[in-house]
């Protein structure tokens, strides 16, 4: 399939999640607001989702796609096939499930230290450390849950089924909304926010269920067995753990990147890391419906390249992928920051959630998107090594990276608290994204070929123009952002309608876009062909 018909697929029902994300953050910061009970779920929600996208979305299924799909597609003149591959996932899966629970359960044992460790401020807080310790043992289950998960959308991925992995995530968003309103039902006239709490942890672990009952169908749907037996550590299975070990790290950076982020947020005054999180939900929008979209697409893709020896057409995919990839953040990253008054305090300001807390979330989202571009192109720039089964070379960036991370934050936290938390964050984003661009090109793997350039320049002053005129209308209609939903709705739509047309038309008339690539997309053909699933070029 093209690489822009996998990015749109992905992407779109990502944006979907995104959205019903963004509907349960906004309930969530009404209800709880940016205090106690608020902050102690955020961290409770944050321990399972950070192993779950450090292992088993980054570190397992970087190592895991490109050998299912060479088992499956074959590699260097040796045939793949469909039982070849089952058994592969199979072999994994049975290893897999007992490292899960074991890990689960030591964790949950050891609960109390870990949340000591992140959150050891918390103690000074009457009852807001046991709160953390119990909602993170009630969600940490979440962590096998969503791992299982992981693997089987990576295995659907590897056969260019992308969409029940990106469905995924809206179960989560449909649950946790679920909880949030039965957590507030039953809070009712008590106003005790740990019913909330309770609520909002327990659905995180029925998320997680649904999520692998739904995947279990769909792989079923897809014509896969997995056998679970007793596990055997076949050379396949042993090579996966040797690979997922770097890639761990390799991968992780920004999940890394996130615990120490929590860890420094801890200690800042109260509420500090709830509107870390609900900041970061801004800067998610865009990275998880660009970022992880082309990430996932390019994979596969890229593997399947890379062991027909197609050096060419590797090139090509990246370039492709680069080129999307800026065209989507940059005008994003450039909105989020002329905005991020506007919209947090459109989208979050309300019930418990104060205005000054929306001030402040409002200057967390314009460091963070300064590192926006960094974050997605990072998510393109490592699969050229993950593809090549190169998992060393990443962990060398990653450990440059959050060494320079922890150093920025011992300087720069006491002095600008948690704004200065996220600036780090974005500035290390950026530090491992160069790397990686400079190891590419220098082992002759990627090229920023003039071409790229040239259309990155015109895209950089498409969203001048745009960043411009939103940087005039944004104060016009400040009145409105915190006035009845209706004119919450009509002042918001006014901006990002205006920011979209302003950046597209100046894009198509400096040539930022091509026009050839939207023929081609039009184009309606009476039948496919092979061809037609090679990828559109974009040059």
């Amino acid at each position: 399939m093209s690489l822009i018909k996998n990015v749109g697929t992905i992407g779109g029902l990502t944006a979907i999640s995104r959205v019903f994300g963004f509907a349960r953050d906004m309930l969530l910061a009404r209800a709880l607001g940016a205090g106690l009970v608020g902050d102690a779920f955020q961290l409770a929600f944050t321990l399972p989702n950070t192993f779950r996208r450090l292992f088993a979305e980054g570190a397992f299924s970087v190592a895991f796609v490109p050998m299912y799909s060479r088992a499956l597609h074959g590699h260097d003149g040796e045939p793949g096939s469909e039982a070849r591959a089952e058994r592969f996932a199979g072999d994994v899966l049975s290893v897999f499930l007992w490292v899960l629970l074991g890990f689960s359960a030591l964790c949950m044992v050891f609960m109390g230290g870990i949340v000591w460790l992140l959150a050891h401020e918390y103690a000074k807080v009457p009852g807001k450390f046991e709160l953390a310790v119990l909602l993170s043992r009630i969600t940490f289950p979440y962590l096998f849950l969503i791992s299982v998960v992981a693997m089987l959308s990576g295995l659907l991925n590897a056969r260019s089924r992308f969409g029940p992995g990106a469905v995924a995530p809206v179960l989560l968003n449909l649950v946790l909304i679920g909880a949030i309103l039965v957590g507030r039902h039953l809070r009712g006239a008590s106003g005790d926010d740990h019913v909330v709490g309770y609520a909002l942890a327990a659905g995180v672990s029925l998320a997680g269920v649904a999520q692998l009952l739904y995947l279990a169908w769909e792989t079923r749907r897809a014509g896969v067995r997995l056998k679970v037996q007793m596990p055997r550590f076949t050379p396949e299975v042993k090579r996966l753990g040797l690979l997922i070990l770097p890639a761990t790290f390799g991968a992780g950076i920004y999940q890394i990147s996130q615990l120490v982020d929590t860890f420094f947020a801890t200690s800042l005054p109260q509420g500090s890391l709830t509107l870390l999180k609900m900041a970061d939900r801004l800067n998610q929008m865009p990275l998880g419906i660009v970022g992880i979209a082309l990430g996932t697409a390019i994979l596969p893709m890229l593997s399947r390249h890379i062991h027909t020896g197609e050096a060419k057409e590797a090139q090509r995919l990246q370039s492709n992928a680069f080129e999307i990839a800026t065209l989507l953040t940059l005008p994003a990253a450039a909105a989020l920051a002329v905005c991020a008054g506007a919209f947090c305090t459109a989208f979050f300001v309300g019930g418990k959630f104060k205005p000054e807390d929306g001030a402040v979330m409002a200057q967390i989202v314009v460091a963070l998107v300064a590192g926006l571009p960094a974050y997605v192109i990072v998510k393109i720039l490592n699969p050229g090594f993950f593809a090549r089964e190169d998992t060393r070379t990443p962990v060398w960036t990653a450990l440059i990276s959050l060494v320079f991370n922890l150093t920025l934050n011992v300087f720069v936290v006491r002095q600008y608290g948690i704004v200065g938390l996220a600036a780090a964050t974005a500035c290390s984003a950026s530090l491992n994204c160069l790397l990686l661009y400079a190891i590419l090109h220098k082992r002759g793997w990627f090229r920023f070929t003039a071409q790229l350039a040239g259309k990155i320049a015109r895209q950089l002053l498409a969203t001048m123009a745009m960043a411009a005129v939103l940087w005039w209308l944004t104060p016009q209609l400040a009145a409105y952002y915190s006035g009845s939903w209706i004119q919450r709705s009509w002042s918001l739509a006014l901006i990002v309608f205006a920011g979209i047309a302003v950046f597209f038309a100046v894009a198509f008339a400096v040539g930022a876009i091509d026009r050839s690539v939207l023929a081609q997309l039009r184009r309606r053909r009476p039948a496919r062909t092979e061809a037609d699933d090679e990828i559109l070029e974009v040059e």
